[in-house]
Formats: structure tokens, C-alpha cells, sequence
């Protein structure tokens, strides 16, 4: 149904290049361009008219949890910089007649331990900047691993979110009038979705394993 681009920022004149030439010999399907959103607008720029669909992250509503947190400056700034960009040219979700996406743009916000995600001021800034009509995609499937799960710099990162504060969150999408929105179960960090690669025969599991 589309042509999905994943963290495709460093390539993307490239990718640019690539769909236009594909279009020129009877391509006609979405493209979608998947990021973390820190992305300059000089080269969003560039896709004008060549991306259909924007699947950015929103992950910080403040610069210094981005720098201590994913070590990425002004992280707030250049994302929400860039995700007006891309709702200018995308703008609100449209579905053909079987209900696919065409064109629109989709922020998704991973719930973190502690609120470190700042979740309701960057609902805020989508409602007032862009429009309560933009989707939403919220998700409860952040867990620790590595330097989260065990250094004690990132001790408020070392769990996963709590059952209250997925309900928190999920209420501040009615609570601000947001009219678009997608959400996974809060089980969806769950342990029997992750592979165990200390199991180098069977590191992905069936959830009836764990039955």
C-alpha cells in the first residue's frame, strides 16, 4: 500500500531523486518518510511534494532531557521545527475509500517513566501549533535495556511505565481536545515481546511459551 523510508535523513536527495525517476516510469504509491524528527527543514524541503506521509517521533518537550537523556542538542527545537514543516505539506489524515492512508502526517509519542517525554506540553504544542486535529500516535511499549536499565545516571529511566501513567496519558488526549488519535495496550512492553538473546536457539518467543 506505500513505500515506507526509515531514518532516511542522511540519504535523502538521494531517496528524492530515486522516487521522482520511479514516478517518471508509473510509480503511484504513498511515500512515507519515518524519523526521529530531528531533521533539518532545508531538507524536508527538498521532499515537497514527494512525501505523502510523515511518521515522525516526538520524544522530548525539552531540550535537557534530549541532551541528557539521548545526548542530542536543542532536540525539541529542531523536531518541532521540523514537524511544522511536514504539516504544512502533509496536513491532517486522508484515507481512500478502503480506508488505506494517503497523505497526512502522524506524531507518535512514547510515554516514558517519570513523564521525562513531557507528554502533555507536547500535546500542548500540537494542539496550538499545528492543530487538534493532528494524529497522534501513543505508545506504551518503552522498556529499559543497557545503560538505562543499569548505570544510576538513568535511574528514572529504568523501568517501564507504570499502568498509571499510561492512563494519565491517554486522558490528556480527551482532556485537550485532541480528535485523531491511535493507541497501543499498555501491555505492549511487555517482556514476552521482546527477543531473549541470551537464548541464541530460540531468542524470539511465542506468548504461549510464557503460559
Amino acid at each position: 500500500h506505500n513505500i515506507g523510508f526509515v531514518s532516511p535523513t542522511h540519504f535523502a536527495p538521494q531517496m528524492a531523486r530515486a522516487i521522482l525517476i520511479a514516478a517518471g516510469k508509473g510509480l503511484n504509491l504513498p511515500i512515507v518518510y519515518n524519523t526521529n524528527a530531528y531533521d533539518s527543514v532545508e531538507v524536508l524541503k527538498l521532499l515537497d511534494g514527494i512525501v505523502d506521509i510523515y511518521l515522525p517521533d516526538l520524544k522530548y518537550a525539552d531540550n535537557a532531557a534530549g541532551f541528557e537523556f539521548s545526548k542530542i542538542r536543542d532536540y525539541t527545537t529542531h523536531a518541532r521545527a521540523a514537524i511544522k514543516e511536514m504539516f504544512r505539506q502533509a496536513g491532517d489524515l486522508i484515507f481512500d475509500e478502503n480506508g488505506i492512508l494517503q497523505k497526512g502526517l502522524l506524531i507518535r509519542l512514547l510515554v516514558l517513566p517519570n513523564d521525562l517525554a513531557g507528554i502533555e506540553e507536547n500535546l500542548r504544542w500540537i494542539r496550538d501549533e499545528l492543530s487538534p486535529r493532528t494524529a497522534i500516535s501513543l505508545m506504551a511499549q518503552y522498556y529499559a535495556t543497557n545503560k538505562a536499565a543499569t548505570d544510576e545516571r538513568y535511574i528514572l529511566l529504568s523501568r517501564r511505565i507504570s499502568e498509571r501513567e499510561w492512563i494519565s496519558a491517554v486522558s490528556l488526549l480527551e482532556e485537550l481536545g485532541m480528535e485523531t488519535g491511535f493507541m497501543q495496550e499498555y501491555e505492549s512492553a511487555s517482556h514476552y515481546y521482546r527477543p531473549d538473546f541470551t537464548d541464541s536457539e530460540k531468542p524470539f518467543k511465542d506468548i504461549r511459551d510464557f503460559q
